[in-house]
């Protein structure tokens, strides 16, 4: 291989990853805490899309509650976007772990 034909590679890994970004920015996760009492939704980028809460939660009472089970929700539903873009990207790299991608 010459550098013409490593340099052309690279720029194809480079659009392929670019679409497979903006793909992830298509796909939803759902992170669920308090046995679905608290439902986030994300983008496979990480970004909470929507937050549900069970009406029986909305009471002072139920504050501190509330506030943990938002936090487990938002976090479950991190977790999975993560993962879903580390199994995008591995499609694209065929497993190979490059750091700095995810």
């Amino acid at each position: 291989m010459n550098m013409g034909d490593i340099m052309k590679q690279a720029q194809q890994l480079q659009e392929k990853l670019a679409a497979v970004q903006n793909d992830l920015g298509t796909k939803q996760v759902t992170g669920s805490a308090g046995a679905g009492m608290v439902i986030a939704t994300l983008n496979g980028k990480g970004e909470l899309l929507e937050l549900t809460i069970e009406k029986t939660m909305v009471q002072s009472e139920n504050v501190q509650m509330l506030q943990d089970l938002i936090v487990a929700a938002v976090n479950d539903g991190l977790n999975k976007a993560k993962d879903l873009g580390k199994s995008e990207m591995g499609r694209l790299t065929g497993g190979l772990n490059i750091p700095g991608l995810m």
